[in-house]
């Protein structure tokens, strides 16, 4: 009886210890499939919120306006012109000039009055003009002093953009390809032919100026140098004396 109740207590020694390991591998089993678990709703989430940042926006010729960026041909594009047409016969239809930000080429496209396509994925970077370097306009980040160089020739509205102005730099794909210009701003003029007596009689009223940014424009006979006026950048003309 003193054997057997030797061998039965190192049974159920025995069965203690397998009991114990097999409750260990259980629970890390369970903590490794939480792992798992937590991962993928963690992933889940991720792709959903980009999705949710990043959609794919899609418009027609009807959203047109100047200065929209539209995606096509695998590029990215910007409307400079449209008109809407509507024949007496057929169906309307839309010319449309645009300018590839990618390489600065022009492209006269028409479109079926209509016709959808996909709005650009541009992300926005509040940067500030700093100086040129060569051909190209230099912007910084002014918190982390991170610089982009733009061709000039790139940038539509180039000619009224000040040093130290701060100003929305247009990127797609992370690749800067264009700046937002103020569509009305405050420049002074730093060169203008002074108004002759009888020039209003003779029927000019307009001259030309330089501003300081270098832009031209005209301006009324009796607008002096040094004088602040107000500039809509969009066509180029003067809208008034700035207070």
């Amino acid at each position: 009886s003193g054997s057997s109740h030797h061998w039965r207590a190192r049974c159920e020694h025995c069965l203690a210890r397998r009991t114990t390991s097999t409750r260990r591998l259980n629970t890390f089993a369970m903590l490794a499939l939480c792992a798992l678990a937590e991962a993928y709703v963690l992933t889940a989430r991720g792709h959903a919120s980009q999705s949710r940042l990043h959609p794919v926006r899609m418009g027609t010729t009807a959203d047109f306006k100047t200065g929209l960026t539209i995606e096509f041909d695998n590029s990215v594009w910007k409307v400079q012109e449209f008109l809407h047409v509507k024949p007496g016969k057929g169906s309307a239809f839309v010319r449309s000039k645009l300018k590839n930000l990618e390489t600065g080429n022009t492209l006269e496209k028409t479109w079926k009055a209509g016709e959808s396509f996909a709005d650009a994925q541009v992300d926005k970077e509040e940067m500030q003009y700093s100086y040129m370097d060569g051909e190209d306009m230099v912007f910084m980040n002014m918190e982390t002093y991170e610089e982009e160089r733009i061709p000039k020739g790139d940038i539509d509205k180039a000619e009224f953009i000040k040093e130290e102005m701060q100003l929305t730099v247009l990127k797609w794909q992370g690749k800067p390809i264009d700046v937002q210009v103020p569509k009305s701003m405050t420049l002074k003029v730093v060169e203008a032919a002074p108004g002759a007596a009888g020039n209003t009689a003779q029927g000019r009223t307009e001259k030309p100026a330089v501003l300081e940014t270098g832009a031209e424009i005209m301006v009324p006979m009796f607008i002096k140098e040094g004088e602040e006026i107000k500039v809509d950048t969009d066509d180029r003309k003067y809208l008034g004396r700035a207070t």
